[in-house]
C-alpha cells in the first residue's frame, strides 16, 4: 500500500498545468493520494487582459503542450476563448470552482478540475465568471 502524498500546485487557466492532468490520472491510480491547490497565478493582481499578443503567445505554447502531452486544444478554444477581445484572463472564479467542489470531499477537486479545463480547452467555454464554472460544474 501507498501511503504517499502529493501535493500539486497550479492555476486552472495554466495550459502547461492541463497537459500535466493525465499525469494525475496516473499518479492517483497508482494509489499516490492527491492534494489539488488551486494558486489563483491569474487571479487578483495576477489576471491580464486577453490581448492579441497574449492570445499568439498562448495558442503557440497551447500547440507545444498539445504535440507534448496529447492534450487537445480545439478550434473553439481558439475562436470562442483567445479570439475574443475584451475578457479578462482571470483564474478566480475557477479556482473558486475547485476548491468548492472538494468541500466535502477534496479528492473531488481532480473531477472538477478536468471538468473546467475541457470546457475551456475543448469546449471553448470561457470560465472566468462564477456563472461560467457554475454551468460547468453543475
Amino acid at each position: 500500500m501507498n501511503n504517499a502524498t502529493l501535493t500539486y500546485l497550479f492555476d486552472p487557466l495554466c495550459g502547461w498545468c492541463y497537459g500535466a492532468t493525465p499525469m494525475l490520472d496516473r499518479l492517483e491510480q497508482s494509489g499516490i493520494a492527491l492534494d489539488l491547490l488551486p494558486t489563483g497565478l491569474f487571479s487578483g493582481a495576477g489576471a491580464r487582459p486577453l490581448d492579441a499578443g497574449f492570445a499568439a503567445h498562448a495558442w503557440a505554447n497551447d500547440q507545444r503542450i498539445e504535440r507534448l502531452s496529447g492534450q487537445r486544444f480545439s478550434q473553439a478554444y481558439l475562436d470562442n476563448v483567445l479570439n475574443v477581445r475584451g475578457t479578462l484572463l482571470d483564474s478566480g472564479a475557477a479556482t473558486l470552482g475547485i476548491v468548492a467542489g472538494g468541500l466535502e470531499d477534496p479528492r473531488q477537486r481532480l473531477a472538477a478540475l478536468k471538468a473546467i479545463q475541457h470546457a475551456r480547452y475543448v469546449g471553448g467555454r470561457d470560465i472566468v465568471t462564477v456563472d461560467g464554472v457554475a454551468a460547468v460544474l453543475t
